[in-house]
C-alpha cells in the first residue's frame, strides 16, 4: 500500500480517495476507524492494529495534531511488541511510506482532520 497524497480531510491510497479516518494494514484499508472518545485513542481503539501483527504502527494525530494517544493505548500496543510512532498526519504519511518502502511490517492509523 502506498499513500499517494494527503490533505485536510482526504487521503489517496493506491489510486482510491478516502474522506474518513483510516487504518492501513498489509491486508487493506479500513475506512471506518472511529475512536470511542473521538480525539483520544484509547486501548479499545487499537484492536485492529494489534490483530494485524505489525512491527511498527504510525499514528497520524491529524492535520493540526489534535488527536492524542492515551498511555493505555500505547501500553497495549507496546505490550504486543509493536513500536509506536506518532506525528501530525502529514508527517505520519511520509514515515509510513518510508517504512513501507523499506519492507517493514507497518500499520498506519490516520486521523484526517483536526
Amino acid at each position: 500500500m502506498t499513500i499517494e497524497a494527503y490533505r485536510f480531510g482526504q487521503i489517496d491510497i493506491d489510486g482510491r480517495s478516502y474522506r474518513s479516518d483510516v487504518i492501513i494494514t498489509p491486508d487493506g484499508v479500513n475506512d471506518a476507524w472511529w475512536r470511542k472518545q473521538s480525539h483520544d485513542v484509547v486501548a479499545a481503539d487499537v484492536a485492529d492494529i494489534v490483530a494485524a501483527h505489525p512491527d511498527v504502527v504510525v499514528i497520524g494525530t491529524g492535520y493540526f495534531g489534535r488527536m492524542a494517544v492515551s498511555d493505555d493505548a500505547r501500553r497495549q500496543l507496546e505490550g504486543h511488541g509493536i513500536e509506536v510512532r506518532t506525528a501530525r498526519t502529514g508527517q505520519a504519511v511520509a514515515v509510513f511510506n518510508r517504512l513501507q518502502a523499506g519492507h517493514a511490517r507497518v500499520v498506519a492509523a490516520l486521523h484526517l482532520t483536526c
